[in-house]
């Protein structure tokens, strides 16, 4: 891989650079930017954004996306994954994916047990 050069593109070569150093700054733009609407959106809490959807709010599953967005990016320029085999990028991305939504799961799960608790103040199940 001495040989290869680093693709210089970002969002699906939706933005192209000149030089690795403009990529580094193009995506460092982009992840703060992501991060900013992060921010604001925490600080904020748009009441449009606190209704229920698939057992959580819709402002939490936003901050779920954005940080898949942003680790997702982290790890294919920072970490070069777009310069790797095609079956090392699959077990890296696909490991990353089954691992997110099982820990989604666990949150619903258990989050929404843990609510019934101290909202009726009984177990329901007792293990």
């Amino acid at each position: 891989m001495a040989d290869h050069a680093h693709k210089l593109e970002i969002l699906r070569g939706l933005i192209k650079f000149k030089s690795n150093t403009q990529k580094i700054w193009g995506v460092l733009i982009l992840l703060t930017i992501v991060t900013a609407v992060e921010v604001i959106l925490g600080i904020y809490k748009p009441e449009a954004l606190m209704a229920p959807f698939l057992g959580m709010k819709i402002l939490n599953w936003i901050f779920i996306i954005l940080t898949i967005v942003k680790a997702y990016y982290i790890t294919w320029d920072f970490m070069h994954m777009r310069d790797e085999t095609k079956s090392l990028r699959r077990v890296v991305v696909w490991t990353a994916v089954f691992l997110i939504c099982y820990l989604i799961f666990i949150l619903l799960l258990e989050g929404g047990y843990v609510f019934d608790v101290y909202e009726e103040g009984f177990v329901k199940t007792d293990f």
